[in-house]
């Protein structure tokens, strides 16, 4: 036998079920919110190169002009491979320049930053100010 209450019993525990689904949706959204997206070191550098170089940033200037300002020696293949990764992640877009006589007629792809790219380096660029005035040996005098 079925006792007096059960349709009510049955109908509590689906709304608790509901309640936690519900829960456990608006956690998940409120986590994948606060989630921060951090580039590496190198993402860094080719995305304020792109913001640099404005309308000449190619994957060939920002490789020379890496190595030019910072003496530091880069591969054509891995800017263009992290000009890839930025643009997949929504802080740089492209469009391809004109042929160009000294290209032999090809064509360049130019980069420029986004909203969210210049977005992401002042976040970036805040953290790392604010860890440096934690720091007692790297503040300075105020003169």
């Amino acid at each position: 036998t079925v006792s007096p209450g059960w349709h009510s019993h049955v109908i509590h525990e689906q709304h608790v079920i509901c309640q936690l689904l519900n829960f456990s949706f608006i956690y998940f959204t409120k986590q994948k919110e606060m989630e921060k997206e951090f580039l590496g070191d190198f993402e860094e550098l080719i995305l304020t190169m792109v913001a640099v170089l404005q309308e000449n940033a190619y994957g060939a200037a920002i490789t020379i002009e890496i190595e030019k300002w910072l003496e530091r020696k880069v591969t054509l293949s891995a800017v263009h491979v992290t000009l890839y990764r930025l643009e997949d992640k929504g802080y740089i877009k492209s469009k391809v320049g004109g042929a160009t006589h000294e290209r032999g007629g090809r064509r360049k792809r130019i980069y420029t930053i986004t909203s969210a790219g210049v977005a992401i380096l002042r976040a970036m660029k805040e953290t790392r100010m604010d860890l440096w005035k934690m720091a007692p040996q790297l503040k300075f005098i105020h003169i």
